[in-house]
């Protein structure tokens, strides 16, 4: 049974692979190993659909395989052509935190919708709206199988 401290673990994994990528790339380090691995076990593509529609993404919206979603966080692998690397982005970022408007739980599976804050090399935080799907894998840690993310509609 899956619990909402299960799911906070995970969102806090996931914010620190972010940050650990970005990390690795300002210091020459192997960056995109670090998003290998992350992606490989924070999201359920060896063994699962995953429905991954990035923020940044806009010609190939969707990516439905590791090689795409690994190339939205690093650029690395060329698989889709307007990716710039999220995770490196500016040098990468320092800190991501999320708030989680609402958890829904049930059984094996869990839902998260809320803001996540990403905040860059100069201090200032960025508000992104997710919603993230997750299962419990043969191990009994949570992978993602459903990432939405998009930036605030703006009112004019």
């Amino acid at each position: 049974m899956v619990s909402i401290t299960d799911v906070e673990k995970a969102q806090q994994a996931w914010g620190d692979g972010i940050v650990a990528i970005g990390d690795a790339f300002r210091k020459s380090g192997d960056y995109v190993q670090i998003a290998h691995n992350h992606v490989e076990t924070l999201y359920a593509y060896e063994f699962s659909k995953v429905l991954f529609k990035p923020t940044m993404a806009s010609f190939e919206q969707f990516r439905p395989t590791f090689e795409s979603a690994l190339s939205y966080f690093v650029a690395s692998n060329k698989a889709c052509s307007e990716d710039k690397g999220f995770a490196i982005k500016e040098n990468g970022w320092t800190n991501v935190r999320f708030y989680n408007s609402d958890i829904i739980i049930s059984e094996n599976t869990a839902l998260a919708m809320g803001n996540y804050f990403f905040t860059n090399l100069k201090g200032d935080e960025i508000k992104v709206e997710f919603t993230f799907g997750y299962l419990v894998d043969s191990m009994g840690d949570l992978r993602i199988n459903l990432h939405h993310s998009s930036m605030p509609a703006s009112i004019e």
